[in-house]
């Protein structure tokens, strides 16, 4: 299996449609961006050996909330997949928490507004 089959495969089980929603977004602007998507992120990155799928979505979750408010679209898709692998909704929380002493206090309650609307959704 090669990596954009890899990665379609995870990206599937995690996020599903999100491939068909990228392409149909944005493809017209960026052709084979959906797909670029797929291959490097998830065939590339969550798929490699070293880290398991939840501490992988550790340091996801946090980089996003260390970025600030303007990732919110991200981070919520994220913490979906984090807890898709196992993540408990207080982990995510202690984790976004964390990010208060690198992003910020506004950063960090920012990640939690977008953590509760994720966990009441679920």
């Amino acid at each position: 299996m090669n990596t954009t089959e890899r990665g379609r495969a995870l990206s599937e089980e995690l996020n599903p449609g999100m491939e068909d929603a990228l392409n149909e977004r944005y493809g017209h602007l960026v052709p084979g961006m959906a797909e670029g998507v797929v291959d490097f992120a998830y065939g590339r990155q969550y798929a490699r050996d070293g880290l398991d799928l939840k501490s992988r979505y550790i340091a996801t979750i946090a980089a996003l909330t260390a970025l600030g408010g303007q990732t919110k679209p991200q981070l919520k898709v994220n913490i979906a997949g984090g807890r898709k692998a196992g993540l408990t909704q207080q982990e995510i929380g202690e984790v976004i928490w964390q990010m208060a002493l690198y992003g910020g206090f506004p950063a960090a309650i920012n990640g939690l507004n977008a953590a509760l609307e994720v966990f009441e959704a679920e």
